[in-house]
């Protein structure tokens, strides 16, 4: 018999289907199964047809035709086919003979789709205990094809695909490796990580990295997973001018934190002897809120980072560092050791072991209204030199200067709106300090200091709206200062770099460390006007200047805040909706002569982005820069096509009339494929560095697990 469902004796139909399904369910354990018509041929056989679909723990079926025979428990099906079986994995087939439960069974003409990504496609395609997947004579793939054009970005053909579900893994026997239908490579046996896994024991793509002092190198990572929260990586490097390296990567997750091990052991014909690095990070949550991070660094040699493209740091720092940051309170404990990488620098006369404390704390003083503030910090550094003059020159004697320090500092701060929209302020800190110095032969010993600033501060925020519904906001700043003159001699350590900017044109103390600070008599001006458009676009300008009682001469002539009265000080900012932010900011004196000139560029669209900047700043031996300095940067990327993107990166010194550094890429990217090609050039040299030109390839199957997002898919043309 047969029956419709657009037929009026619909509730008919669907006791039928409630009642076979209830004959069914001795064997399937709840089935459920809708069709347009079925029938019953004998008495355990079953026949649904047309838009059949059965959902059965999880996995769910959709055909044109299914036939149930009760007695063998099995289910022939005719295609259309569509199996998921709500893991990720998707079955399309032509026809099948499978398990009432869908576990197991053989089905033709099959394409096999794992996490919409993976495709795998056999004439036969065999399902065993709901857990494997085998496919005969297969080919795999996440590369999209068309009909006009049949091969492939990549394929891998094999005699034998098996896919366990379980483990996560495809094994492929007989595999060969095709590039747009070229064979490439043959392997006997190849075992892959199915796109749902992220770790799995296993190689990792190779790398290939040609340098000028290297030669032509290859990178083979070999992936070894230590349980759920281990692993370690091994990065066996060898290139034509023998030069063997073995690089390694040790993870570790806990139950409160992470560490992370990598180093590398090498040995090639730039050095003689073994090179090699070790850097360990790690992060932890303490009891009490607190938190745990330390880091350690270590190399054989000034140039190791910069020959095997591992950094350009010129420093390595090893600390331990313990915080707290609550809503009203800060504490810190840092123990810090720094090795230097630069020719022109001594390790001997830096500082290379430096302990800092602070506890800092933020409160409301009731009563008397405003907030307060109380800091307490301890500082600490050691050098390894231990002549505390070994020369003419003046500056030798920080050769081996030792310095500690402890700090207790308070600060008040009230503020009242005054007629006309007016905010005025008064403000005052006072800072006490004590100081023991060694290995030095000028300020060797120990002394106290205390200083401090009483300040007043007028506001007025001046607010309108425009015709095109953007606002307005005018804000002109005067702040009156005073700080008492100190005429103790304290050694200088953290304070020699000073910035003069729009974030501190209005500061109680321009210096950014405690050795130095700012005294006398000034009155801080400035003006600030920003615009918000409409359209989500926003424009600030600033400018300002200090003026003093008299010149402290406690600033160099690049910082802009030397002499009586500093150098007139713009700035700008400039933020637009579709991606484009512009921000500058000049020193110039009287004469309109720039002291110091920067502007940034940052520009993010669909098709392109570009970032650059660019410095000018007069020479100043007070800051170790003996000759003016004049440097352009620029990183830029441009997609040529929705799958080919072409980048540009340079660093050029226009001091010294030469780049420094240089670089260009092409990177291809589509649905199934990652390839990356870059070229770079590093210019300067030292008695440690060489310039090197050094050449990277890598390359990335996409579709086998991995972070890497997918680009656009291939198009086909009708």
């Amino acid at each position: 018999m047969g029956c419709s469902f657009l037929s009026p004796l619909r509730w008919v139909c669907v006791a039928l289907v409630l009642a076979v399904a209830a004959l069914a369910a001795r064997a399937q354990e709840q089935a459920s199964l809708v069709a347009d018509s079925l029938r019953i041929d004998s008495d355990s056989v079953l026949v649904a047809e047309g838009a059949v679909t059965i959902l059965y723990k999880g996995r769910l079926l959709k055909a044109s035709r299914v036939t149930y025979d009760q007695r063998a428990d099995r289910l022939m099906i005719a295609g259309p086919i569509v199996l998921t079986d709500g893991a990720g994995t998707l079955i399309l087939a032509s026809q099948a003979d499978l398990a009432a439960d869908l576990s197991d069974g053989i089905l033709q003409s099959a394409r096999v789709v794992l996490n919409q990504q993976l495709q795998m496609a056999a004439s036969r395609v065999m399902r065993i205990d709901g857990r494997y997947t085998d496919l005969g004579n297969a080919v795999a793939s996440s590369c999209r094809v068309c009909g006009g054009n049949p091969v492939p970005l990549w394929e891998i053909r094999a005699r034998r695909i098996v896919h366990d579900q379980v483990e996560r893994q495809i094994y492929f026997d007989g595999a060969q490796m095709r590039l747009a239908g070229v064979p490439v490579f043959y392997l006997p046996r190849l075992r892959m990580p199915d796109p749902t896994l992220d770790r799995a024991t296993g190689f990792l793509i190779p790398t290939v990295r040609t340098t000028s002092q290297l030669g032509i190198g290859l990178k083979l990572p070999y992936f070894i997973k230590i349980g759920d929260s281990a692993d370690l990586t091994l990065t066996p490097y060898v290139s034509t001018k023998q030069a063997q390296t073995v690089e390694l990567r040790y993870r570790q997750a806990f139950r409160t934190g992470s560490i992370e091990a990598v180093g590398a052991v090498s040995n090639d014909q730039i050095v003689a002897g073994g090179r090699g690095y070790a850097r360990v990070t790690g992060d932890f949550t303490l009891p009490g809120a607190f938190s745990l991070g330390f880091q350690f660094e270590e190399t054989t040699d000034d140039a190791y980072l910069l020959d095997y493209g591992i950094s350009d740091k010129d420093k390595l720092e090893s600390n331990l560092v313990i915080t707290r940051t609550r809503r009203n309170e800060y504490i810190l404990g840092k123990l810090s050791r720094f090795d230097t990488l630069r020719d022109d620098e001594n390790p001997e006369t830096i500082p290379s072991l430096i302990a800092d404390m602070t506890f800092q704390r933020r409160f409301g003083l009731g009563v008397f209204g405003g907030t307060g503030g109380f800091r307490f910090q301890t500082h600490s550094h050691t050098r390894t030199s231990q002549s505390p003059l070994d020369g003419p020159d003046p500056d030798s004697i920080a050769d081996g200067r030792d310095m500690t320090r402890i700090s207790a500092a308070a600060d008040w701060r009230k503020s009242w709106v005054l007629p006309l929209g007016i905010e005025g302020t008064v403000a005052g800190e006072i800072t006490a300090d004590a100081y023991q110095v060694d290995q030095d032969a000028a300020f060797a010993g120990q002394s106290t200091r205390l200083s401090g600033t009483v300040a007043t501060e007028l506001r007025w925020p001046l607010v309108r709206t425009t015709a095109r519904g953007g606002t307005q906001v005018l804000e002109p700043v005067v702040q009156f200062l005073w700080s008492p003159r100190n005429d103790k001699r304290i050694p200088n350590e953290d304070s020699t770099l000073v910035e003069f900017d729009e974030g501190n044109l209005f500061s109680l103390d321009r210096f950014p460390g405690s050795d130095a600070t700012e005294s006398g008599t000034r009155l801080n001006t400035g003006i600030t006007w920003t615009t918000f458009g409409p359209g989500g676009w926003s424009l600030g300008v600033t400018g300002g200047r200090v003026w003093r009682q008299a010149d402290t001469g406690q600033f160099g002539p690049s910082s802009g805040l030397g002499g009586v009265n500093s150098d007139w000080l713009g700035a700008m900012q400039l933020a637009t909706a579709d991606g484009l932010l512009v921000t500058g900011r000049v020193l110039f004196d009287d004469s309109f002569e720039a002291t110091k000139s920067e502007v940034r560029l940052d520009l993010a669209r669909d098709r392109y982005a570009v970032s650059g900047s660019y410095l000018w700043a007069v020479a100043d031996v007070s800051e170790d820069r003996p000759v003016p300095t004049s440097e352009l940067v620029l990183d830029a990327a441009y997609k040529l096509t929705p799958t080919w993107t072409s980048k540009l990166s340079g660093r050029y010194d226009f001091q010294s009339q030469r780049g420094t550094v240089a670089g260009m890429g092409l990177a291809f990217r589509s649905e199934c494929l990652l390839v990356d090609l870059s070229l770079s050039r590093r210019f300067t040299s030292s008695t440690s560095v060489k310039p090197t030109t050094s050449f990277d390839l890598s390359f990335d199957l996409l579709g086998f697990g991995g972070k890497e997002a997918a680009g656009p898919a291939r198009t086909c043309r009708r």
